[in-house]
């Protein structure tokens, strides 16, 4: 049985952070928006902000591994993103494999017919939404 309450996903980038929300019965991925990344503070906020307006008792990090597995710069920079955001948060953190969700959300943008400068704005959380989507998955 799942637990109840909304899951949220973060796709932490350098420049832009996308969330995704789940339903209250944890069925559902829909993007939610994206963040300017403009420091961890800012970010902070954010995250807080929608824990707090959307009852969310978990919350999803991707995490950028290689295609083979390894780390990367990106994914020890997301590592510690990660556990700033466990440190700071109240709620229950996990790290999500987050490998080819941009690519994904692309794909999915693109057949619901998106041109390149409509989909810019909106990836971001449209790959939080497929981050999540393969945890809802596995519940």
């Amino acid at each position: 049985m799942r637990p109840p309450g909304r899951v949220l996903a973060v796709d932490y980038g350098s420049k832009r952070v996308g969330l995704a929300l789940s339903d209250p019965l944890q069925l559902f991925a829909k993007p939610l928006k994206v963040i300017s990344n403009n420091g961890f503070a800012g970010i902070l906020a954010e995250i807080r902000s929608t824990i707090a307006e959307q009852d969310v008792e978990l919350l999803i990090c991707g995490i950028p591994y290689a295609i083979e597995g390894g780390d990367t710069p990106k994914t020890t920079e997301t590592k510690a993103f990660l556990a700033k955001l466990t440190a700071a948060l109240e709620i229950r953190v996990l790290p999500w494999d987050e490998r080819y969700s941009t690519d994904e959300a692309e794909k999915e943008l693109i057949k619901l017919g998106y041109d390149w400068k409509k989909r810019r704005p909106i990836q971001d959380a449209m790959a939080a939404a497929m981050i999540l989507r393969s945890y809802l998955e596995t519940l």
